[in-house]
């Protein structure tokens, strides 16, 4: 059984990293390490799952996609303009050294992900936002 926490904390600790390096480089995904991050460290240890989800960088990218609510109009111009424009760059590059099979690749790569985050993720108001913050610290306080 320790061994199984331990497996789960490396690759959750893994994922973090991977997640964070994700913030800052584009090209490789932010909320899928992210949320392999939640599920490893809920499996490892109660403390360190209860320490990610109350992180901002948690509450910032993954927060309202998790619970299903969507992300802001915000939000998805942070995703999508530089993924728009690392990838364009990496087009433009093998497209004048003409390396033609891999740059369509990267077009529908880009188009695919252009689709998702248009049509496949719900777009949501940040008020929306606020009140779901609002309706979960009026249910904290009743509680206490």
């Amino acid at each position: 059984m320790k061994l199984k926490r331990l497996i789960f904390l490396v690759l959750g600790c893994i994922c973090l990293g991977l997640g964070c390096i994700g913030i800052v480089l584009p090209i490789l995904p932010t909320v899928p390490f992210f949320l392999l991050t939640v599920f490893f460290f809920a499996n490892s240890s109660q403390k360190l799952h209860d320490w990610f989800v109350g992180t901002k960088m948690y509450k910032k990218h993954l927060d309202s996609f998790v619970k299903k609510k969507g992300m802001t109009v915000q939000t998805k111009l942070g995703i999508i303009i530089p993924v728009t424009l690392l990838m364009g760059f990496g087009f433009f590059m093998m497209m004048r050294a003409n390396i033609l099979v891999p740059s369509i690749i990267l077009a529908i790569v880009w188009v695919c992900h252009i689709i998702y985050f248009v049509f496949g993720v719900k777009t949501i108001h940040i008020e929306q936002t606020e009140a779901g913050k609002n309706v979960s610290s009026k249910d904290s306080s009743t509680n206490s």
